[in-house]
């Protein structure tokens, strides 16, 4: 594809309409600045698939001028898919200590962190990409050292928020940067990027900090031991149920792969303190008494195979819930993932436990990390651009974004809602939406990335659907004739035993599709094949209102 002629062009290749796999592009001539590269979890409909990442291909063919990649945070939805780019984009990455430590690690897995050129920031830092300087705001967030950011290209500002919450008590002590946030605005903001995920909600989303007195109230009346679920790179949170462990003298353990790399990183960077002794192995865990054991664990969203489900099916290696036991989820359900929740939540009553979700006896017991509507609110009043581009939501947490927006004075015909793809084209000073760019899902499953479209997942629905019927027939190479067969496997249909007259017919017809072909000498094999799927299909059909996928096998000797 060749450069789109713009002096500025703004779009997203993930994160617009949609929770997940942020990837913001500033174009501004030769310059080209990626914020952010991350990942979202399958849909319910993306049967086998690990993760999705954004399509880059626009990147890949004007690799020449991407400048960098900018980071704002840590989390999986903003740093998931950047060892998946990284390989195809061998350009610098900027973020802040512990997010580039995260990072790194990442990066480590992949093989490729020395390949990599990897460069610190912080809210103070200014740094050149090209021609277009970049420089950064602290914001809060539910992990530590997040930032905003501030391009200046020739056009004009851009800036992109990240994620964001105005937290007045934030548990590290460090607030949002309002003052640097209302300068910039006051220099005057070209165009701004915004986080909506909360649009919806009204008011101020609450403090993390009002979450840990929560748990120190749970922890005082809990009598056996508590099992705490959140989001693995929540720092804030584990923070606060160490803090709780250490005053009711109770040791931790941490179960969930995840957990344990944020955690151990955490604590080498000094985002964690942790007193001495306090975290045990799982099986030291298991021998100390029950009011003396808290355990730190992954699947606060009900996924499948994550250390809570495993616990709550009594299917974890090393920890079983117990009756009598306290567990608390301490997040609130990523939109589609109500239905897992629910079904780990009863299996744990089933159990015994006494189950906490969201809100405990006293309060909240997890507060979010994005900022409501009045957060918004004031974002945009401190940045007061001139055109304003909401992301990182659904299309309906967008277009309540942008109605925001114009309550507090941004005109509608500059207020733009962009699906992936869709561009932003600012030249002198006159916004309009541009063409279009290549944007779509790239997903990845197990060491395949990309080798999954949606011919295979529709295959893989239809075998989860109706299942598979294979048919075997051995053929004469001299007169056509059938040597052996058709044997007639069934896999996810019917149960053989009980179906004996159903695939006897069906071997008949098959027997019947075959002999008529080579009367009538067909004897192609795809036209062999596709006369035994179209005859047998239809009877099948006839017979069980299912359409298994028919897989004939022809051999001839």
């Amino acid at each position: 594809m060749a450069k789109l002629t713009s002096n500025l062009l703004i779009f997203a290749l993930g994160g617009v309409g949609e929770i997940g796999k942020n990837m913001y592009v500033i174009e501004c001539d030769d310059d080209i600045v990626v914020v952010d590269a991350g990942l979202k979890f399958p849909e319910e409909e993306m049967l086998g698939i690990d993760m999705v990442i954004p399509d880059i291909t626009y990147l890949v063919e004007n690799r020449e001028r991407v400048r960098g990649i900018i980071i704002t945070h840590g989390h999986e939805d903003h740093i998931g898919g950047l060892s998946y780019v990284l390989r195809h984009l061998q350009v610098p990455v900027y973020a802040t200590k512990l997010t580039l430590g995260l990072i790194e690690a990442k990066l480590k897995e992949a093989g490729i962190l020395n390949e990599t050129k990897r460069y610190l920031i912080n809210s103070d830092s200014e740094i050149t990409l090209g021609e277009i300087k970049a420089t950064f705001f602290r914001t809060n967030h539910s992990i530590p050292d997040c930032v905003g950011v501030c391009l200046e290209t020739a056009e004009g500002c851009v800036v992109h928020t990240g994620d964001f919450k105005f937290d007045q008590t934030p548990v590290n002590g460090q607030t949002a940067d309002i003052a640097k946030m209302a300068l910039i605005g006051e220099r005057g903001v070209l165009c701004l990027l915004s986080d909506s995920t909360n649009a919806e909600r009204p008011g101020f989303t609450g403090s993390e900090r009002a979450v840990g007195q929560a748990l120190k109230d749970v922890f005082h009346s809990a009598s056996g031991r508590i099992i705490v679920s959140t989001f693995a790179s929540n720092v804030h949170r584990m923070q606060q149920v160490i803090d709780a462990a250490a005053l009711y003298n109770r040791k931790v353990t941490v179960v969930g792969r995840s957990m344990v790399n944020v955690m151990t990183i955490s604590k080498e960077l000094g985002y964690l303190r942790v007193p001495d002794g306090m975290i045990v192995e799982p099986e030291e865990a298991n021998k100390l008494p029950a009011e003396r054991v808290v355990i730190l664990s992954t699947g606060s969203q009900g996924e499948p195979m994550s250390a809570l489900t495993r616990m709550a099916r009594s299917a974890h290696r090393k920890i079983d819930i117990l009756p009598g036991d306290t567990v608390i989820i301490a997040a609130t359900p990523i939109p589609g993932n109500e239905k897992y929740i629910a079904r780990t939540v009863d299996q744990l009553y089933r159990i015994g436990a006494d189950v906490i979700v969201g809100h405990g006896p006293t309060g909240p017991v997890h507060v979010s990390g994005h900022g409501s509507q009045e957060e918004l609110r004031l974002m945009l009043n401190l940045m007061k651009p001139k055109y304003f581009i909401p992301v990182h939501g659904e299309y309906r947490m967008l277009r309540m974004h942008g109605i925001l927006a114009e309550q507090v004075g941004v005109p509608a015909e500059n207020i733009f809602l962009l699906d992936n793809g869709d561009t932003v084209e600012i030249s002198g000073g006159k916004a309009r939406y541009g063409p279009k760019v290549h944007a779509g899902n790239v997903l990845i499953d197990g060491l395949g990335v990309g080798d999954v479209g949606n011919i295979v997942l529709r295959d893989r629905k239809l075998l989860s659907q109706d299942g598979i019927l294979v048919v075997v027939v051995t053929l004469s190479k001299q007169n056509g004739t059938i040597l052996s067969g058709p044997d007639i496997i069934s896999r996810g249909f019917v149960y053989v035993r009980e179906s004996e007259e159903l695939l006897d017919e069906a071997n008949r017809i098959v027997t019947q599709t075959l002999v008529k072909c080579m009367e009538e000498n067909v004897n192609e094999w795809s036209s062999l094949k596709n006369n035994v799927k179209e005859t047998l299909g239809r009877y099948l059909y006839d017979q069980t209102r299912r359409r298994p996928m028919i897989l004939p096998i022809i051999m001839e000797v």
